[in-house]
This record gives structure tokens, C-alpha cells and sequence, in this order.
């Protein structure tokens, strides 16, 4: 696989031009960045290989992500209904967004072709390909982008239900369902929403959760793909056991597994427990799977369990994690995850990594705006409701499922428990990705 360096460094500078001079309210400070990180060698510091250092690298990667969340955090940040965006902001995103992934179209591999000769006989050469990687997943991603805008747009003739600042009068404010007061509250017909809007509502919300489904997946392949630091790994302790802790490991490693059984025995009453199981769970997968990478046997703990053990822990360890990643897709990201991103050194990886994360985030929030309309019809309907806390995953604690048909009166007196959790800040918060 190679990257055409230079073309990569002439549309990094190309886009940080148009993005300051045409992009309002992205930071000239990032593009500086860029500027003092990019010089007119031959060799690009984004190629296999450059002669520039890390540091100057993983400056141009951490500006292109910046980059990203600032265009989302301005064009989608002032988004506080449902309702369409308007044509300037749906553009300016559009064109924005294509600038900075166009950095994509120079990172490519060679792949064979036939090609016919002058004397009608075929041949097989090389030619250059965008990589496979960025070939499925950017048109992909640019496709549940549009399926959000459109889910917005669907919006534009309902009159069943409306906002009220929240400025107003007590006695004119509508319904809110959590602790977001800078949010405009919602309000309903007295009697509620009619039939065909509870419908078109539930049809909005399926949508928008395979968006977010699909936008979960690519973000989790694209961390797969991404190597381990050695900085993380160095930081492990030895073995599993010393990861997980004594009741963990125990559990994990009877004769009989039931993973949802495991998972009720644990304490995942708030964010920071549950982060922390996700992070040891994930400390000890690495180490498992070193092991059995390791030949040389030297290791005691090496000898005390077989190859054949650690694996089926392992695949425990990973079911655990497979079932945490739907039950709470609220979460911030985990330590692994972090650190992967801290020291990755590719760019398609890190275009793709940060962009799905928008996409899940602007799909987060715009399923927590449905759900604000689907509390304020059901407290109409029965007004008992409000002394429940009805609240979701991306708002507050994290949620029973991530995609729970249970209907908005059970899921307000399944989230009585959750009230009052304290709820972890992430980038997404700080850059003001919330609708």
C-alpha cells in the first residue's frame, strides 16, 4: 500500500485555505497549525516513509479531526428542533465536509488491470486505486449523512407539535424531559399526537437508530483496524488476572459463562462503572492475545493456563464487550481507544475514525429530540409522567438497550433508577455536538 504524499499535502494546504477564507467560525488557529506542521518538501510527511517527524505528523492528523468536529460543531449546533436545516447551512456543510474529505483521494494502493497493447494482445499492470478501506466506508458514510439531513427534512409540514424558548413563561414553557435547560421545550395538542404522527415519529426514530447502528459499526472497525500503541501496552500489567481483579477474573473463568448473567451481577449504576469494566475487559483481551502470540513460554502464568483456555476467556472477555457497546452506546471512549487514537499514524484511518464519530453523535441527538416529542405526547396522554426521569443514554445514565421497543411510559419508569447519575463530559460536549 502507498500514499501519494504530496498530493495529500497539496489538498490539506488547498483545503485549509478555503475552509478559512470561505468556512466561517473555523478556527484560523488550526489552519496556522497546518501552515507552521506542512513546508513545500518533496516529501510529504503524511507518506510511508517521510522524513519529517511524528510530531509534525500527528499535528496534521489532529488538525484535520479538529477540523471536522469544528464544521459540525457550527453547522449542527444551533439544530435544537426538528426541523429542517436551512439551505445555507445544509450546503455550507456539504461543501465543507467534501473539502476535507477529498484529503482521501490521494491515499491509494496498486491494484492489477488488464490494459490492451498496441498489437491487440492484453496485459497486467498496476494502478493506482483509492485504498479498499476508504473506497467502502467514505461513500458510506457520505450515505448516512444524507439519510440525516433527509430525516430532518421530513420534518418540514408537521404542525402536531412545536417548541417554546426557553425564556418563556413557566406557564407557557412545554415539556423537558432532562436537565438540558438551554434546549427550547417541547409542546403537544392536549390530548396528545394523533395516531399517523405517533407512526411517522416511530418511523423517524427506526431511522435515525440504523444511522446510528451503521455509524457505530464503521467507528468500531476503523478502531479494529488501528494498531495498539506500545505506550499502552507498556502500561498493562502482566497477566489478565491482575486486570480484571480477583471477583472479575473468577467469574469470567468458571466452567459455566453466561454473559448476561455476568453482566447482572455487576455494578453498572453509573457511567464511571461501567467505563471501567469496559476498560479492564479490553486491558485483558490485549494480554490474552499476546500470550498466545508469545513462543517462548517462559512466562509462569504462560504455563498455569492453556492456550486453549485463554482463548475461550478471551472470547468471553469479548462477548462481555460486545454486549456493554449495545446495552450503553452512550459511552465515552475507552482508554484503548483513546490511546489508538492519540498515536495513530494513518490519515484515511483517522478521516474515517473521526467522521463516523460525528455522524453517531449528530444521530444521538437527533433520536434524543424524537424522543423529547414521544415524552411530551405521552405525558399528555397520562400526566402521572412527570415525576418520572425519563432520559437516555446520550443525555444521562447510560440506556437499558440501544434499541429498546419499549414504549416512552415504560422507559419513564425504567429510568427512575438512573436519575441523578452523573453524566462524563467527552469532546463531543466540549465542541457543542448536541443538537
Amino acid at each position: 500500500m502507498f500514499e501519494i504524499g504530496e498530493g495529500i499535502e497539496r489538498v490539506v494546504s488547498d483545503v485549509n485555505m478555503q475552509v478559512r477564507g470561505e468556512g466561517a467560525g473555523i478556527a484560523d488557529s488550526i489552519g496556522t497549525v497546518l501552515d507552521r506542521a506542512s513546508d513545500k518538501s518533496p516529501i510529504s510527511p503524511l507518506s510511508n516513509g517521510g522524513t519529517k517527524s511524528a510530531k509534525e505528523r500527528q499535528i496534521i492528523l489532529m488538525s484535520l479531526c479538529i477540523k471536522i468536529y469544528l464544521i459540525a460543531a457550527s453547522v449542527f449546533g444551533e439544530q435544537w428542533k426538528l426541523e429542517p436545516m436551512s439551505p445555507e447551512r445544509k450546503a455550507r456543510w456539504r461543501k465543507e465536509i467534501g473539502w476535507l474529505l477529498s484529503v482521501t483521494d490521494y491515499i491509494v494502493e496498486f491494484v492489477p488491470s488488464q490494459q490492451k497493447s498496441k498489437d491487440g494482445t492484453n496485459m497486467e499492470i498496476m494502478v493506482t486505486q483509492q485504498r479498499r478501506d476508504l473506497l467502502l466506508n467514505i461513500p458510506a458514510l457520505r450515505k448516512l449523512d444524507a439519510m440525516l439531513l433527509a430525516t430532518l427534512d421530513n420534518f418540514t409540514d408537521q404542525h402536531e407539535f412545536w417548541y417554546v424558548s426557553r425564556d418563556a413563561d413557566e406557564s407557557e414553557k412545554g415539556v423537558q424531559r432532562n436537565d438540558k435547560w438551554w434546549l427550547p421545550t417541547v409542546k403537544v395538542p392536549p390530548n396528545g399526537l394523533s395516531e399517523e404522527s405517533r407512526q411517522f415519529l416511530q418511523k423517524q426514530k427506526e431511522a435515525v437508530n440504523q444511522v446510528l447502528k451503521a455509524s457505530m459499526a464503521i467507528n468500531a472497525q476503523v478502531l479494529s483496524d488501528m494498531d495498539i500503541p506500545e505506550s499502552y501496552i507498556e502500561s498493562l500489567p502482566k497477566n489478565g488476572k491482575s486486570s480484571l481483579g480477583e471477583s472479575i477474573y473468577k467469574s469470567i473463568t468458571v466452567e459455566f459463562f453466561d454473559p448476561q448473567q455476568f453482566l447482572s451481577t455487576m455494578d453498572l449504576s453509573s457511567e464511571h462503572k461501567v467505563l471501567d469494566l469496559k476498560n479492564r475487559i479490553e486491558a485483558s483481551i490485549v494480554i490474552w492475545k499476546r500470550k498466545m502470540h508469545q513462543k517462548d513460554g517462559k512466562s509462569a502464568w504462560v504455563l498455569a493456563v492453556s492456550p486453549e483456555k485463554r482463548e475461550l476467556f478471551e472470547e468471553r472477555a469479548e462477548t462481555i464487550l460486545l454486549l456493554l457497546k449495545h446495552q450503553f452506546p452512550g459511552l465515552p471512549q475507552s482508554s484503548l481507544d483513546i490511546s489508538k487514537i492519540q498515536y495513530n499514524k494513518d490519515v484515511g484511518l483517522s478521516v474515517l475514525e473521526c467522521y463516523s464519530r460525528v455522524l453517531e453523535s449528530l444521530a444521538n441527538t437527533v433520536m434524543s429530540r424524537i424522543e423529547d416529542v414521544l415524552y411530551a405526547d405521552s405525558l399528555a396522554q397520562d400526566p402521572s409522567l412527570a415525576v418520572a426521569k425519563w432520559r437516555r443514554s446520550t443525555d444521562s445514565a447510560p440506556s437499558p438497550t440501544l434499541t429498546s421497543s419499549a414504549s416512552p411510559e415504560e422507559e419513564a419508569d425504567k429510568s427512575n433508577s438512573c436519575a441523578g447519575t452523573p453524566t462524563s463530559r467527552t469532546l463531543s460536549d466540549f465542541m457543542g455536538l448536541e443538537l
